[in-house]
């Protein structure tokens, strides 16, 4: 399994990648989709963003917190858990989830908003990392996929999650360079 220290490393380069993609892109562009089922590369970002606050990060605190919910959990990762983890890496499939209003991101308001708030995780990663020698490894939260996950396989999966994600934006970028009707 990857060292946190390392991941965090991959991240910056990676929350760098992101930006640099950012500036080379207009609103009119952010927004753009192939399709209504699909999302824009704003969306995509505020996705990473989102999951990465309001679930990665928030789980690895309350794994960290010793939060009563985590302790004892008898659920195990699941086998795309366990093969995820030794890969340091999601499966390169594409991943679909129904269109929904609690799931599908908003469109963004502005470019600042997005590079502020991979800032913002890439920041919040920097404190987190350090706290999680002393992490508990009892204290798991189950994720939808794979399964029981301790505070530094939470943490861990940022980086996962955001090097996944660049298989789609290859995909809107390619949507962007084809002439539009």
């Amino acid at each position: 399994m990857k060292k946190t220290a390392e991941a965090l490393q991959t991240l910056e380069l990676t929350v760098g990648r992101y930006l640099a993609e950012l500036e080379q892109l207009d609103m009119e562009q952010l927004l753009a989709k192939p399709s209504e089922e699909e999302w824009s590369i704003g969306q995509m970002v505020v996705h990473l963003i989102q999951s990465a606050e309001l679930m990665h990060l928030r789980n690895v605190d309350r794994c960290l917190a010793g939060d009563e919910a985590a302790l004892g959990n008898v659920a195990e990762k699941t086998e795309p858990g366990r093969t995820a983890f030794e890969l340091g890496s999601y499966p390169s499939i594409r991943i679909k989830v129904p269109a929904s209003p609690q799931y599908t991101p908003r469109q963004p308001e502005s470019k600042e908003q997005l590079a502020e708030g991979l800032r913002g995780v890439l920041e919040r990663m920097k404190r987190t990392e350090v706290k999680l020698s002393q992490a508990d490894e009892r204290y798991t939260l189950p994720h939808p996929g794979f399964g029981a996950l301790n505070a530094t396989e939470w943490f861990l999966l940022v980086d996962m999650h955001y090097r996944h994600h660049w298989s789609q934006l290859e995909r809107l970028r390619e949507f962007l360079r084809q002439p539009q009707s």
